[in-house]
């Protein structure tokens, strides 16, 4: 996927108001077959798997001993012992290495990355776009999915999505995916978008993204992803996570906004009006929907408080920035 195509407002623009068609085949896909408890499935992900209905998606975390995240991924659970799973694609190779060490020797797992194809259309217009492509997308409730026929090819379309608006993923063989590419950008409405737009409208929802806001050395609490930890359930890295709910973590992630059109950048620094520094950026772009600039980071507890201002970047040049709530654009057509 590159950086823009037209421009990264213009994507931005027809993702918001009509629809754009993201390449994201660098994606990982795992095919998982087993009882998710009796295989080990479910002890690597931090939300329970077993109560999901068929043709379904749960977004969760994978953690390390230590309780950081390895990775966010999203499970699909196709039938009874039969299961997807989506990462990302930096985290591919060692995801791959911490499903097969934690893995049962009764689960058969593949990894069919390199035959998987993924192409993302979102935008409000996404549905009526997708239409004659993919015949009875109407039927597809947030963060369900079926098989549909697409192209002569009976593959997994998802209704879900990394910016906010109504969108669908289609799963396509690797070969054929640049077809389904051209078709669907037969249609006027459909433009390309890139990586660029991709990040200021994640951004803008205040979605974490690995690499920035999660890592090895974060943890769902520092990150404020709690809500999709299950505490009661077993999983990998859970003592350490409840350890350090019961003492506290040293630090939190917050959004912010800033009072002018500048941008925050990842690794500024976060400093109290006084300059003490007390946080680190991770993500900061301009925001089109808000026409300032808007980002998250980390910051020491109790530091700063909510609701009030701080600076944000580098030694000649500061932002005044103030503690904001996610997400920051609540226009979308997400669930329409």
């Amino acid at each position: 996927m590159p950086l823009q195509y037209e421009g990264i407002l213009a994507e931005y623009e027809s993702t918001r108001r009509q629809s754009t068609v993201f390449d994201t085949s660098h994606m990982g896909e795992f095919l998982i077959t087993g009882d998710c408890q009796e295989n080990g499935l479910d002890r690597i992900v931090t939300q329970p798997l077993n109560d999901m209905p068929h043709k379904t998606c749960r977004y969760g975390m994978a953690l390390n001993a230590s309780g950081g995240i390895r990775d966010d991924l999203i499970v699909y659970r196709i039938a009874d012992g039969e299961w997807m799973i989506v990462v990302n694609a930096g985290t591919c190779p060692k995801m791959i290495e911490h499903f097969t060490d934690h893995l049962t020797s009764g689960a058969l797992f593949q990894d069919i990355s390199s035959q998987t194809g993924k192409l993302d259309i979102q935008g409000p217009s996404s549905r009526e776009a997708l239409k004659t492509i993919v015949p009875g997308i109407e039927k597809l409730d947030y963060y369900t999915f079926d098989y549909f026929e697409v192209l002569g090819q009976r593959v997994i379309v998802s209704r879900t999505g990394y910016t906010g608006e109504l969108g669908y993923e289609i799963y396509f063989p690797w070969e054929r995916t640049p077809e389904l590419w051209r078709e669907i950008l037969k249609n006027p409405d459909v433009k390309p978008a890139g990586l660029g737009a991709r990040d200021v409208l994640r951004l803008e929802m205040g979605y974490s993204l690995y690499g920035h806001e999660l890592e090895e050395t974060v943890s769902p609490l520092e990150a404020r992803l709690m809500k999709f930890v299950d505490l009661e359930k077993d999983f990998l890295g859970r003592d350490a996570l409840w350890k350090q709910r019961e003492h506290g973590a040293g630090r939190k992630l917050i959004p912010f906004i800033s009072e002018t059109r500048r941008s925050p950048r990842q690794h500024h620094p976060i400093c109290t009006p006084s300059l003490e520094p007390v946080g680190t950026v991770t993500s900061g772009s301009f925001s089109p929907a808000l026409q300032k600039g808007i980002g998250m980071g980390f910051i020491s507890q109790g530091d700063i408080q909510e609701g009030q201002n701080f600076l944000i970047g580098d030694e000649k040049n500061k932002i005044k920035a103030c503690w904001a709530t996610r997400p920051f654009y609540k226009k979308g057509s997400l669930k329409s």
